[in-house]
Formats: C-alpha cells, structure tokens, sequence
C-alpha cells in the first residue's frame, strides 16, 4: 500500500466532513504531489465524495486536498451560482457544476486582471480583495482520466486558480491587497458591493488590475 493510500484509508475511517486544514500547517505551504493512480477505484471514489461533502458543508466553492492534510494534486469545485441575474452578469458567475479537477495547471489567456473580494476554507475568519486573471487555460484530468484543455473566464476562472494555487502551496493571502482586509465583523460592510470600489476608498487601497466596473466584482471565493 501506498503512502497515500494509507493517508486516505486513515481520512476514510471518520465520516465526512472532514476538518479542514488552517493556515500555518505545512501541508498548504508544499508542492503537492502529482496524482498518478496510487488510490483503488473505491477509495479514489469514497475520497471524492467526502471531498465533496466537506466543501459543501464548510460551505465553499472549491476544495483542495491538502486543505484535508492530503499533499496530492486533486481538487473539487461547484458553485450553483448567484440568487439574482444581475449580480451573475457584474461577477461573470454563472453556474458550476460539480467537477473534479486531477493534476490542475491553469495559465492566462490575455493580460486583463480582475480585483475582488476573496475568502478561503483554510484562512477563515478573513477575506481581502485579490487580483487575478480574468479568462485562463485550465489543464489536466478529471476523475475518469479524461484529459481537460478549456478556457474559463470570470467567476470559474478564480476558483480554478484559488484551488490550483492551493496544489502549488500558495494562498491567496500571498497576492491580496492587505489593506482591503476585512474580518467576518465588518466584511459585510464590503464584500457584498457588486465593486470594491467603496472598500478601496474607504479602507484606502488601489484597485489592481481592475478596468471597468462592469468587470470588477466582490464575492467571497
């Protein structure tokens, strides 16, 4: 039996959710390994599920292994979107299905960047604007090896380099723009503006990146 094999039947033997791992454990700050079908069918499977289960519950739009204390390249997304057509047209955040993503690499198409503001599973508590690349090639597999090469733009597009990033041992706390930080108290007062324009000019910070208003978005990643 693997290494990882015996990590996973050890998560296998509690329930999910599982806990999820905070900030300031190694496992977020390594370059998980690439996943080459160490796991059984049943295991890979019984894995994915409680993945699944722990990112809804948490609640959250994407969940990487490590932030479970797996040090593999594997990661989930879903989110069913926003409740109201217009707030889905100014964060471009249509719906997403559930997906599994094996062995993520993203890469940007284009040099437009988007600011808004981001959470994350394993930095709770917190929330910061952060720039990222609008429209980004996602490569790699899903669950049944099937090869993925497809270009995503806006709300797809961050999680998919949320979650990837998370595989490479970054946090989006590396990249954000520090002084838009926002605690659970006041990042109501923030984070639901369809634009963190008020944020930056309250809190005093610049908008990286961000071209039009119609493109800069506030949500909790």
């Amino acid at each position: 039996m693997t290494a990882l094999a015996e990590e996973v039947e050890r998560l296998l033997a509690r329930p999910a959710p599982w806990p999820i791992v905070q900030a300031g454990h190694p496992v977020l700050r390594a370059t998980a390994a690439r996943y080459d079908g160490e796991l059984g069918d049943d295991a890979f499977a019984a894995l994915i599920a409680g993945m699944r289960t722990t990112m809804r519950e948490a609640p959250g739009v994407g969940l990487a292994a490590p932030q479970i204390g797996l040090g593999v390249a594997i990661a989930v997304v879903e989110d069913p979107g926003p409740p109201d057509e217009e707030t889905a047209r100014v964060r471009e955040r249509p719906p997403v299905p559930f997906r599994v993503l094996v062995n993520p690499a993203y890469e940007p198409v284009g040099d437009e960047r988007v600011a808004f503001y981001e959470g994350c599973l394993s930095v709770v508590g917190w929330q910061a604007v952060t720039a990222r690349w609008r429209t980004v090639r996602l490569t790699g597999s899903d669950e049944r090896g099937a090869a993925i090469d497809e270009v995503l733009t806006g709300w797809p597009a961050r999680i998919v380099q949320h979650e990837t990033d998370h595989l490479a041992g970054r946090l989006y706390v590396d990249v954000a723009e520090m002084r838009s930080l926002a605690s659970d108290r006041f990042a109501a007062a923030w984070v639901y503006d369809p634009t963190p324009e008020r944020a930056a000019t309250v809190l005093g910070f610049d908008l990286p990146g961000a071209p039009t208003s119609g493109r800069r978005v506030d949500v909790s990643g």
